[in-house]
């Protein structure tokens, strides 16, 4: 009876995920992990080769796009993980975003891997259309970016860069009330007062916090 039941349960569960929905939405054959109640689409990043210090990695050892769903009391929930490249990254976040996902973590697998592969954790609540119809797009993101450009840039370009003297330091002085200084793209304001932190931001735009000391 209890065997029964379990089997009924997992009828009930995959009805209602509707993997034949899922499937059209997503454009990808997914699978129903019956032990988890899981409908899990996955497709292989096999569109650019990835090399790792030297070495051709099959697109089964790691570079693998999926998305999970799942059964609630208010619908469905999805988790998901999305092999991205550096140029793609931007894009697929707003995709994410824009669509209702969460994003809640962006990191590497490897070192020395031609070209940069990051890995896009995405998560939502939902309907099923919602759910499905928002990892569309993200995929199709990527499919945009990758038949336009095949091979991932490796930079983000020259007409990206400002112009060495087209910022002007007038503005953040006011705003700060102090005065600042400025090397090249380098901009760089400080407040030597105890217990405040000061504030650098590089030409490579990554922003590093420097903490002062505290002090009563």
């Amino acid at each position: 009876m209890a065997l029964c039941c379990a089997a009924i349960e997992i009828e009930i569960s995959r009805a209602a995920l509707d993997p034949a929905k899922i499937d059209q939405i997503t454009g990808l054959k997914g699978k129903f992990n019956e032990k988890e109640a899981v409908y899990k689409v996955t497709f292989p990043r096999n569109d650019v080769k990835v090399v790792v210090n030297g070495w051709t990695m099959p697109p089964f050892m790691g570079l693998g796009t999926w998305g999970a769903f799942k059964e609630t009391q208010n619908g469905a929930m999805m988790m998901g993980d999305t092999v991205l490249f550096e140029d793609e990254v931007n894009s697929a976040i707003s995709a994410a975003l824009d669509n209702g996902l969460s994003v809640t973590a962006l990191h590497n697998h490897f070192f020395f891997d031609q070209p940069k592969v990051y890995f896009m954790h995405v998560e939502g609540e939902g309907s099923i259309d919602t759910l499905a119809s928002s990892v569309r797009k993200v995929y199709d993101t990527t499919k945009e970016i990758r038949t336009a450009t095949p091979q991932p840039k490796d930079s983000f370009g020259a007409k990206s860069l400002p112009e060495k003297n087209s910022i002007s330091a007038a503005p953040l002085n006011e705003i700060f009330g102090m005065q600042g200084r400025g090397e090249g793209w380098n901009g760089q304001v400080h407040d030597r007062s105890p217990g405040q932190n000061a504030w650098r931001h590089d030409r490579q735009g990554h922003g590093h916090q420097h903490l002062g000391s505290v002090r009563r």
